[in-house]
């Protein structure tokens, strides 16, 4: 109707101007589409650590389930929020059931799920586990930004960054060995989050010093002659009874609290890569400030 009204001559003019004018707006659309991303309304999480950040990160009423994992106050930093939230139990029947636009899982939790929902084109991003602090901080960032909410993602960076500056500052206590002892046998070595954990909180890894790298189990008699001045024992109070539990309560260890400090690690602060690593990291060195007080 435009061009109707524009003489023979000019019409060419006109409709390069009107295309020129589309191809601005259309430019500065996309590029506002890129700056603020659409935001998942239907989210739906299968990991107890993308649990966490995505109870910290979205907003509430755009998660639709977390794992019934995360509504155990013993095992999560966010039960109270997660309670909130129904919960699944990583069958796919139940994430289709919420019709997610997003679902989050972990690299190596929930396989047969994750691949069914992938093959019926479900949008699906995985998690790998951070094995140091940086890698912490670049999944928050990544999951923030999934999320559409990179500020939220910054600001939890900071304050990671501002507690750890403080803990810098202060003095360090005496680099006592530590030894981790989780449940079936296992410890924590070199390249792991929880290695730089101990590090942090002024500790000597004495699993590392074995040649232990990652996650590998370890012999109770190891742990005995291990010459470590801290046994951290990863338990949670007033858990159910298990037999991968049953070796944090070996009468050995018991014994061994005349010589070795017993360190209780609730495994809420240090499981998941998160803020609550940050209190783990305060725990040991209030447990290594105690032992060397005592020595």
């Amino acid at each position: 109707m435009i061009l109707g009204l524009v003489p023979a001559g000019g019409r060419q003019a006109a409709r390069a101007f009107l295309l020129g004018c589309l191809a601005v707006i259309t430019s500065a659309a996309c590029a506002a589409a890129e700056e603020n991303p659409a935001k998942p309304r239907r989210i739906v999480s299968l990991n107890m650590c993308t649990d966490e950040l995505v109870l910290r990160l979205a907003d509430r009423q755009a998660i639709t389930s977390v794992t019934w994992l995360s509504q155990d106050p013993r095992n999560a930093n966010m039960a109270a929020i997660a309670e909130t939230i129904p919960a699944n139990h990583g069958l796919v029947e139940q994430v289709l059931s919420h019709k997610p636009d997003l679902v989050i899982a972990g690299a190596y939790t929930t396989r047969t799920t994750v691949a069914l929902l992938k093959r019926v084109g479900a949008t699906v991003r995985e998690f790998g586990v951070p094995r140091n602090i940086a890698a912490m901080r670049a999944q928050i960032e990544e999951m923030a930004a999934l999320l559409g909410e990179p500020a939220r993602g910054a600001a939890l960076v900071a304050e990671i960054d501002a507690r750890l500056a403080r803990l810098a500052a202060e003095p360090r206590p005496s680099r006592a060995k530590a030894l981790v002892l989780r449940p079936n046998g296992f410890t924590v070595g070199r390249g792991s989050l929880v290695d730089e954990i101990l590090t942090r909180a002024g500790l000597v890894n004495r699993a590392a010093e074995l040649g232990i790298d990652n996650y590998g189990q370890i012999a109770l008699e190891t742990v005995v002659l291990g010459e470590a001045d801290l046994l951290i024992l990863n338990t949670t109070p007033d858990g159910p009874p298990s037999l991968a539990h049953e070796i944090l309560h070996h009468p050995v260890l018991m014994a061994l609290g005349s010589r070795v400090k017993l360190v209780a690690l609730p495994s809420r602060l240090w499981t998941c890569a998160g803020p609550a690593v940050i209190d783990a990291i305060e725990l040991l060195r209030r447990a290594a400030a105690a032992d060397g007080e005592g020595s």
